[in-house]
């Protein structure tokens, strides 16, 4: 028989394995006594695993979830590929807490599984702002529930109510796929951008995702094809702007003037973007673009008039 230490993490083995365990089959794999598996299970508990006993002719064993993170126990491959995994977060404003994941993971590690991490050297280039990791996870189990969510959004200054389909990463930043009960329409909401409200509303029944797929939604949300698309006349000549418009439609309507069709994820964000062509701007429409530009105006305008701080 072996020692009750070696044992013991045999046990735990066994149970991440598969979700139950016949007390018969545990006793057989172990080559112990039921008698044995019953106190090796009652020494896991009082190490803080939730252990759960199904009752019946059988019985049986299922490791749970806790109210608290007990000790883990990996193999040598799932270790290594956890540190790799957390060393190489790149985006989506979580990468102090998976540096500290990182800290604590390698700290409990063996010298030899530290060295093959260690030698992996990997330089992240992330262009997200931070979120808040408690905020990911509030939306997670909207999404999980399919709860109606509240929450204030800092794009419009309004409380906002969603039925949340996806959390998706996209560029480095994290945004929630979710149909705007309030706008009846489907909507892309930036994370770093939301609070949510607790407690969440009622449940809902999920609603079909046009086209099916996240991954393609996603994508055509933020190839021009959503809901912030405007047109404008740039005093530029055509070349000049379809070089640079990406998905947008570019019409010539003269040596130096043409009129471009354009989207975005907000009008904002459209406005900034059609900005960037140095060039006189004629709003044609919608109306939404146009006070965009004004905003964006008395933005521009108050950083004009500020002292430059050294």
């Amino acid at each position: 028989m072996p020692k009750t230490s070696a044992r013991l993490l045999a046990l735990l083995s066994l149970l991440q394995a598969r979700r139950d365990w016949p007390g018969a089959l545990l006793a057989e794999r172990l080559e112990v006594s039921a008698r044995t598996v019953r106190r090796d299970v009652d020494r896991l508990r009082e190490l803080g695993y939730p252990i759960v006993t199904a009752k019946g002719p059988d019985g049986g064993y299922r490791l749970g979830a806790g109210a608290e993170l007990p000790p883990l126990l990996f193999d040598d491959e799932q270790a290594v590929a956890l540190a790799v995994a957390l060393r190489t977060v790149s985006g989506g404003g979580i990468e102090e807490a998976a540096a500290r994941a990182l800290t604590t993971v390698r700290q409990v590690m063996p010298a030899r599984l530290r060295h093959r991490v260690d030698a992996l050297h990997v330089t992240t280039v992330s262009a997200g702002p931070p979120v808040d990791p408690s905020v990911l996870a509030a939306l997670s189990a909207a999404v999980h529930a399919r709860e109606v969510l509240r929450f204030d959004y800092a794009v419009s200054g309004s409380l906002r109510r969603a039925e949340p389909h996806h959390l998706v990463t996209r560029g480095g930043r994290w945004y929630l796929v979710a149909w705007d009960v309030d706008r009846a329409d489907w909507r892309t909401f930036r994370v770093d951008r939301m609070t949510p409200r607790i407690p969440t509303g009622p449940r809902f029944v999920p609603r079909e995702l046009p086209g099916g797929d996240v991954a393609a939604f996603v994508a055509d949300r933020f190839s021009g094809k959503d809901e912030c698309r405007g047109e404008v006349i740039l005093d530029l000549p055509a070349s000049v702007v379809s070089a640079y418009a990406g998905d947008g439609v570019v019409e010539e309507l003269g040596p130096s003037r043409c009129r471009l069709v354009l989207g975005a994820w907000s009008w904002v964000g459209l406005a900034a973007s059609i900005g960037r062509f140095d060039a006189d701007v004629e709003v044609v429409g919608p109306e939404e673009l146009k006070e965009a530009f004004a905003r964006l105006a008395r933005r521009y305008a108050a950083a004009a008039d500020r002292p430059l701080s050294l």
